[in-house]
């Protein structure tokens, strides 16, 4: 049986945004909690990668954090850190921004069920491939400590050195594209607000 665990990425710099990600309201809970929360559904265990010194908002005890202690390298750096502390815990993971309110959980299992014998389970919608909405096997760590290594800090540059099964729009359910979105400016997450219902919490 396939152990599959999730990757959350919440150390960026938020510069768009002008606040941390993770703590923007949406409803009753932060960004973050509700991708952790929607994630717990269907893999076990989640995996938050923040920041050295980045403060979280209150997360369930089942949570592993994992601090990336190195300068900030961008997101593959946070899958490397995501995978060392899944290694031994699961076999392949679901990577997550910590952007995405609208993640659906059977968007997660879709991602993960097409896998197959690949490494990688990337989606690709209109022309853009989505590495922050993907599957891969743990085993792939030393591959991205490579293109670390390497200064290729592209997290699709993963799928140039491993098999990698894309996962096209047609293979997709209409409801499961607003799991692709995510958000990186206030104008954006005043939009989503709106949209799922929810009122502004303070100055966006």
């Amino acid at each position: 049986m396939t152990r599959v665990g999730g990757i959350v990425l919440c150390g960026g710099k938020s510069s768009r945004m002008g606040r941390p990600k993770a703590w923007l309201p949406f409803g009753d809970e932060t960004l973050l909690q509700r991708v952790v929360r929607i994630l717990s559904e269907v893999v076990e265990p989640v995996v938050v990668v923040a920041a050295a010194d980045q403060d979280l908002p209150p997360l369930p005890r089942a949570v592993l954090v994992a601090r990336d202690d190195r300068e900030y390298l961008g997101p593959l750096s946070g899958l490397a850190t995501g995978l060392a502390a899944l290694d031994g815990r699961a076999d392949v993971a679901y990577l997550s921004s910590c952007d995405v309110p609208f993640l659906r959980a059977t968007f997660v299992r879709r991602v993960v069920e097409n896998l197959g014998d690949a490494d990688v389970c990337l989606p690709e919608v209109g022309g853009f491939q989505h590495p922050l909405a993907a599957a891969y096997r743990v085993s792939v760590l030393p591959k991205v400590r490579e293109l670390i290594a390497a200064n290729r800090l592209r997290p699709v540059f993963v799928t140039e050195m491993v098999p990698t099964r894309v996962l096209g729009a047609a293979e997709l359910a209409e409801e499961d594209l607003g799991s692709l979105r995510n958000l990186n400016t206030p104008e954006e997450y005043l939009a989503a607000l709106r949209e799922a219902g929810y009122a502004p919490a303070g100055p966006a």
